[in-house]
């Protein structure tokens, strides 16, 4: 469950999540000093010490749970490790090798790793990461005006074609769908700020 002031945390599923388990932490006197999807790192010499019972009573409360057990700590530990690598390539645009990242992160051989994974999650690691990715893409179609070009080569993929192939593969749905969904909700918040304008 903790480790180096490091709280494993199962059921956050978005940004909501962090913002309400954020919220609860400050009102149980804890000093956080990074949050994300999962892990919460508590800033050292905590003047509050962490009472456990009451800590797992707060989360129950708002659909949370602390993890205990080394295998789902292991499983949720690679999924951040995944989610930190797709991030950093994101922002930077610099390549990752997740095998190398991975296995860097939890100190541990990548194939041992991902042979933990594919076994308790039914499917593969490398199946992960790409739907990972493919999740990242359809973020940036959506809520960005970045081209398919421009997310290609981000992401590291070898072409523009290739990502459309895995984009229709993974979703269903092609390049033109996401950049719809952005359009609508563009034309959405404009006629809405219209409205507001008349308002006034």
């Amino acid at each position: 469950m903790k480790r180096n002031n490091t709280l494993l945390i199962k059921g956050m599923v978005c940004n909501r999540c962090i913002i309400v388990l954020s919220d609860e932490l400050s009102k149980l006197g804890l000093n956080v000093s990074s949050i994300s999807l999962g892990e919460v790192i508590l800033k050292e010499g905590n003047k509050t010490p962490v009472d456990e019972q009451t800590l797992k009573v707060v989360l129950q409360k708002n659909g949370f749970d602390l993890l205990y057990d080394k295998t789902e700590q292991l499983i949720s530990q690679i999924k951040l490790a995944v989610e930190r690598g797709i991030k950093e390539q994101s922002e930077t645009g610099d390549p990752v090798k997740f095998s190398k990242l991975i296995s860097e992160e939890l100190n541990r051989d990548y194939d041992s790793l991902s042979a933990i994974f594919s076994l308790t999650q039914g499917d593969t690691l490398e199946k992960y990461i790409i739907q990972k990715k493919i999740d990242e893409v359809k973020g940036l179609l959506v809520y960005t005006d970045k081209s398919l070009t421009d997310i290609a080569n981000t992401l590291g993929y070898s072409s523009v074609a290739y990502l459309s192939r895995q984009l229709k593969k993974h979703t269903g749905f092609n390049f033109a769908y996401y950049k719809n969904i952005r359009q609508d909700k563009l034309t959405i918040i404009k006629n809405s700020l219209k409205l507001k304008g008349q308002d006034e």
